[in-house]
């Protein structure tokens, strides 16, 4: 099977990821959603972004040692200072690499700042 969206970020997750029962902490996924979602704002906007918030986060699926975890990244709204970004993710299984789960996904707020930390227009 292959996949025709263009993953923002992919990352292969490896054993120093992992939580106590063995799966892949979630923090670990959190950073890399929010690494992700700041890439897609810089490509709209050459501006420095911090992230704002961050909406409704539920873990669906676990990640193991091994899979490849995709962010795929979609502009959701663009406002005076900030950009809302969904941000999806994926795994494909390390041991089956046709296996794709959905495991999480976000709608993130960035917001353009200068380099006092003062929101900034985009435009």
């Amino acid at each position: 099977m292959t996949d025709s969206r263009d993953a923002t970020l992919r990352v292969t997750m490896l054993p120093r990821d992992t939580n106590a029962r063995g799966t892949i902490f979630g923090g670990v996924i959190l950073s890399h959603l929010d690494l992700a979602g700041g890439i897609a704002a810089s490509r709209l906007a050459a501006r420095n972004f911090v992230t704002r918030a961050m909406h409704a986060v539920e873990f669906i699926a676990p990640v193991y040692v091994g899979d490849v975890v995709s962010f795929y990244t979609t502009v959701l709204r663009q406002g005076t200072t900030s950009i809302t970004i969904k941000v999806s993710v994926e795994a494909e299984r390390g041991r089956d690499p046709r296996q794709r789960v959905k495991v999480t996904e976000a709608e993130v707020i960035y917001v353009s700042v200068d380099e006092a930390g003062k929101p900034v227009p985009l435009n």
